[in-house]
């Protein structure tokens, strides 16, 4: 098994390809061991000392390291070393019952009047924005939209990224005040 890695704009953060596909439908992140327990991939990658976050999208897995001062270094080998081991044994990547993160999951907000422009956010984000965060191993959902303000949750390598303020403000703010005046602001959730 050959399993490509690629840097992503968050330097505590690396993307692993392992030629197949991760997460069939929805995906899933995990900040913590607890979280990680409905997944045993994300319970061996839990176990790797230095890591501290998984996502998983469809065709890749999302790692960050803790700041503790773990390094790239010392930790990819062995997270490499529980992805292969993982699929090697056939083993499930979510237990039985326990589904990915709905991308739709939590909590959305919006009035009742802003029903057509929440389409249009959600049409943009779908087609043109989360494309190219996936890219970089990270996501971006809708969670809600008051007063011109779009309030958006920032997953994976983007959850934490130095660059993900810059990706919000000038990336995404941009291309919904261009389809849509009556946007003011991007906000992180």
């Amino acid at each position: 098994m050959f399993i490509q890695t690629e840097a992503t704009p968050n330097p505590a953060t690396l993307k692993f390809l392992p030629g197949r596909v991760v997460m069939p439908e929805s995906t899933f992140e995990a900040r913590d061991a607890d979280s990680a327990t409905r997944s045993p991939l994300a319970s061996a990658l839990f176990a790797v000392p230095g890591v501290s976050g998984v996502y998983f999208g469809h065709d890749f897995i999302s790692v960050t390291k803790a700041e503790d001062g773990s390094e790239w270094p010392q930790v990819k080998p062995a997270v490499l070393g529980a992805i292969m081991e993982h699929f090697q044994s056939g083993a499930p990547v979510m237990n039985e019952g326990a589904a990915g993160d709905a991308d739709d999951a939590g909590e959305e907000f919006y009035d009742e009047a802003d029903h057509d422009t929440v389409v249009t956010i959600k049409d943009l984000l779908e087609t043109r924005v989360r494309p190219a965060v996936a890219g970089d191993g990270g996501d971006i959902t809708f969670r809600g939209f008051k007063d011109g303000v779009v309030y958006l949750e920032m997953k994976g390598a983007c959850s934490g990224c130095p660059s993900s303020t810059a990706t919000l403000r000038h990336g995404v703010q941009n291309l919904f005040k261009h389809f849509l005046p009556s946007v003011r602001e991007v906000q992180a959730v």
